[in-house]
């Protein structure tokens, strides 16, 4: 087996010829990535679902908009909170992923990590990639990959963050951002 480079703490960004529709337009951030499979959650998928609805003890934590953001197709009965922690050391209750962005154990007592959290965001269920898998995808050209920034996390319009992510590229790849929602209609 070839060894895997971590993406870890990165982002895939679906390109427009990526046909699952599970992913259209999506924005992944990987929060695992290595020989054994990545694992990641769809950053702009919001759902109706209230956070106080299913976690109320994190639902004055949560940003805006308040709601729980689907984080894949897998899992969906599972729940994983993702925040913004600026500093070198982050409170009991937070795992570090990348940079500032971590993992949020949401079964800690919320006002354990309260006082340190920039921003939070919950999520249900996760996108899952077994050994390979994703390796295959992206040689198929279905991702962009490209850096995250701890706003991603929090992004106050989950449907333009598409769009957003390609803009602020330094290459060809901002183009993409205006790749019609329907190139039929061009």
């Amino acid at each position: 087996m070839t060894e895997v480079s971590s993406l870890t703490g990165r982002l895939l960004v679906a390109t427009p010829a990526l046909a699952d529709p599970n992913f259209d337009r999506a924005v992944v951030l990987l929060l695992d990535h290595d020989e054994q499979g990545s694992l990641g959650v769809v950053l702009n998928r919001p759902t109706p679902v209230v956070v106080g609805d299913i976690l109320l003890p994190w639902a004055a934590l949560a940003g805006d908009p308040g709601v729980v953001f689907q984080g894949g197709p897998v899992g969906l009965d599972s729940a994983l909170g993702i925040a913004v922690i600026p500093g070198d050391e982050g409170p009991l209750g937070w795992r570090r992923v990348h940079g500032a962005i971590g993992l949020v154990d949401l079964e800690a007592p919320p006002e354990l990590l309260a006082p340190a959290l920039g921003s939070l965001r919950i999520f249900a269920g996760y996108s899952g990639w077994g050994p390979g898998q994703l390796e295959d995808e992206l040689g198929d050209g279905a991702w962009y990959v490209v850096e995250s920034e701890p706003g991603d996390i929090s992004f106050p319009d989950p449907a333009g963050l598409w769009r957003a992510v390609l803009r602020r590229q330094r290459s060809e790849l901002a183009m993409v951002a205006t790749y019609p929602d329907d190139p039929s209609l061009n």
